[in-house]
């Protein structure tokens, strides 16, 4: 089976090559569909052997992607992103699963990395070339409108999930998303799709979801409530409505609603590692309220899920530490730092533990490092921590 990459792109000379490098000895052609970039996207697109088609943006990534999709000569699409990556070990499982002649659409596992929330999701990104699969929605565009037509039509067909992390996407950092405009973007997009769709719940999801990142906490809420009013949901909508509700109730202190969507949504059935957020926030509000005992019992479900989850491992470090298990909680700072090495809220508080027990060189060497790790991000929180200690003379 052929398979043919296809990727919009403005301006991308930055990351773009890391994409196509993500591919190669994959797929058997790469579609970039060019939306109007000033920099060398268009060269650094065929340098990688690229056919590069220019599209006039109209404020519509369906039309977009779409319009890539009439370009793809393969059997199989896949979609990426130039901020996202195809992960090496992935390459295997994939080519067996385009194999089968019974798969119209295969979801893959996107790993969101630095996302400030939820570090994976569900997304639709490889599946057959056919005339009648396209995207629809302006904006988080998305194929599973068509699908669900086809197999409608053609019941033959089987959707299938690979089980590892096929992707890794890097768009969600802070840095990012405020050096594209993302949220005016997407706001912008999704509010001209739902006045025409208001009962739509996966619009409501996305829309809401962004009025609760960006700050306007009460339309989220009025948005998010509404989606889950809506008739024949799919699971995964149900799951990503209550947990934004339950990210939404948090910031608004209304810790009783949040742990109710938290808990409604870790109830959902959808794919294990898509809880990994719900459990992790649910544990935070545990912890915080001071019951460390479900909030140890929150983040070990997490970590059963995926035992290479940092944040799980940190938090649990934290709340350990609040019940006075220095030695535990230690361990599971150290378990957070060999996963994600830059972690220096980790590197912080392993310091501070270090420090109790009487390990003064091992906890100077950590807060060194946490000290150069905020520089790069929190240059304030860097110099805070710094001066905390030379007033306790261990600088």
């Amino acid at each position: 089976m052929n398979l043919t990459l296809c990727t919009i792109v403005k301006n991308e000379e930055a990351t773009l090559s890391r994409t196509l490098d993500s591919v190669k000895g994959v797929v058997d052609e790469i579609v970039v569909l060019d939306t109007g970039s000033g920099d060398r996207t268009r060269e650094i697109a065929r340098e990688s052997g690229a056919r590069v088609y220019d599209f006039e943006w109209c404020d519509d990534f369906a039309a977009a992607r779409n319009e890539s999709l009439k370009h793809a000569q393969g059997d199989w699409i896949l979609v990426l992103d130039a901020d996202e990556v195809l992960v090496p070990e992935i390459v295997p499982q994939l080519k067996q699963a385009i194999k089968s002649d019974r798969l119209l659409l295969i979801n893959l596992i996107r790993q969101e990395i630095g996302a400030s929330q939820s570090p994976y999701s569900l997304v639709s990104r490889l599946f057959r070339n056919r005339p009648n699969l396209r995207f629809s929605r302006p904006y988080h565009a998305m194929v599973d409108d068509s699908v669900a037509e086809i197999l409608q039509r053609e019941p033959q067909w089987k959707i299938a999930s690979l089980p590892d992390v096929a992707i890794w996407h890097s768009g969600y950092q802070k840095d990012a998303i405020a050096a594209k405009g993302k949220f005016q973007k997407a706001q912008a997009a999704m509010e001209r799709y739902i006045a025409y769709y208001p009962n739509d719940a996966y619009a409501c999801s996305k829309l809401g979801a962004l009025y609760v990142e960006s700050g306007q906490i009460g339309r989220g809420i009025n948005l998010l409530t509404k989606g889950l009013t809506a008739a024949a949901i799919d699971d995964s909508i149900v799951y990503e409505l209550n947990y934004h509700l339950g990210i939404a109730y948090r910031q608004q202190q209304q810790f009783a609603k949040a742990k109710e969507h938290y808990q409604a949504a870790i109830n959902t059935n959808v794919f294990p590692p898509l809880k990994l957020g719900a459990y992790n926030n649910l544990g935070n509000l545990f912890k915080d309220e001071g019951d460390l005992k479900s909030a140890e019992k929150s983040y070990k479900a997490a970590l059963k899920i995926d035992p290479n989850f940092a944040a799980g491992h940190y938090n649990l470090g934290l709340t350990l530490k609040a019940a006075g298990n220095l030695a535990d909680a230690i361990a599971y700072y150290r378990q957070a730092i060999k996963i994600d090495p830059e972690h220096a809220e980790a590197h912080q508080n392993l310091a501070v533990a270090l420090l109790k027990i009487g390990k003064m060189p091992e906890s100077l060497a950590e807060f060194k490092r946490a000290i150069a790790l905020h520089e790069q991000r929190r240059p304030f929180e860097a110099e805070r921590l710094r001066r905390g200690l030379q007033e306790m003379g261990l600088l």
